[in-house]
């Protein structure tokens, strides 16, 4: 076994300070929202691996049961052999994709990413164990600032899974794809994971689910805030909201105030009101078309000629070329 690696590129102060800056801004803003990625915690993070599990949650079977069809079709059209993951977590599905580009044979170093120093220092040891050919080397960033710090000395393709680009909005998004062509050589590849547009009746309730799962991974974030930053949120005061954006394709997740009240943030020095039926904006998830993912990729210096969906055609793995 080649003994795994972790790079820490993001400190716990910094994590605070993004928090605060983002709290800051979000809280302060005339239409509230916070980013998703600040659902993360322990028990957020507990709350969404039950979420995967759901009956209503499509999204993680699909895309794990898409990249079981197609991970050796992937491998053969890359021949990474450098593979980087964005916003690795457990690399559970990555797994599929390791295994197929491994047996390809042109796979020499892993690199996941992840915020979590604890989560990501636990998979590398594991799969460091079930690829002992592999060089497994971890970083620990925001993806949004990890780009610069990739590794060179091979052929790299990128992988975006888990539909998590879909929460950036547009700008975000041209911003970000634009950002990996620009660290990527002429040949080299990204791997994106989107949810694709579909039937609004299957998509909402993955959002909101019977069980209610969903609306205590939503509220969790109000405890994140009280934990970290002194806020006296009352999650009990606030209701779950997920709906269907028609117009700009995408489920949003949203906090409703239930009562007028004022919250205070001591750690930004910030009082926050709400008013009865408020909502704030915790989380889009942006779904696609394939020909509109082709063109943002086409704009951002991609080609993008290789798509595979599931059979339901609500999930697509796009693999796109750097071309200029």
């Amino acid at each position: 076994m080649i003994e795994p690696t972790v790079e820490v590129h993001l400190s716990q102060g910094q994590l605070d300070e993004n928090l605060r800056s983002d709290a800051r801004a979000g809280l302060s803003a005339a239409a509230k929202s916070l980013p998703p990625k600040w659902f993360y915690d322990a028990r957020g993070s507990e709350l969404f691996d039950r979420i995967t599990r759901l009956p209503e949650y499509y999204p993680t079977r699909t895309e794990r049961e898409l990249l079981r069809d197609s991970a050796t079709h992937v491998a053969e059209a890359a021949s990474a052999q450098i593979l980087v993951e964005l916003g690795s977590g457990s690399s559970e599905k990555t797994r599929l994709l390791l295994g197929a580009l491994t047996e390809h044979g042109t796979l020499e170093r892993y690199v996941p990413q992840d915020v979590s120093v604890a989560a990501l220092d636990s998979a590398v040891h594991q799969l460091a164990r079930e690829f002992p050919s592999l060089q497994v080397h971890g970083i620990v960033s925001d993806f949004t600032d990890t780009l610069h710090n990739l590794p060179r000395g091979g052929r790299r393709m990128i992988a975006f899974l888990g539909g998590t680009l879909g929460n950036l909005v547009p700008d975000e998004r041209a911003e970000f794809l634009g950002s990996v062509a620009e660290v990527l050589d002429e040949g080299e590849q990204l791997l994106l994971g989107v949810g694709l547009v579909t039937d609004p009746a299957v998509m909402v309730p993955a959002y909101d689910d019977a069980a209610g799962v969903t609306a205590q991974f939503n509220l969790n974030v109000l405890s994140v805030l009280n934990d970290r930053l002194g806020a006296n949120f009352d999650p009990s005061r606030f209701r779950h909201v997920a709906l269907w954006d028609e117009r700009n394709e995408w489920i949003e997740m949203r906090l409703e105030a239930t009562e007028p009240m004022t919250v205070t943030v001591p750690a930004i020095d910030l009082e926050v009101s709400f008013a009865e039926g408020e909502q704030m904006r915790t989380e889009i998830s942006a779904k696609f078309r394939v020909e509109g993912i082709c063109k943002e990729l086409d704009a951002a210096g991609f080609g993008s000629d290789r798509v595979w969906t599931d059979r339901r055609e609500r999930f697509a793995l796009v693999l796109a070329d750097r071309v200029r």
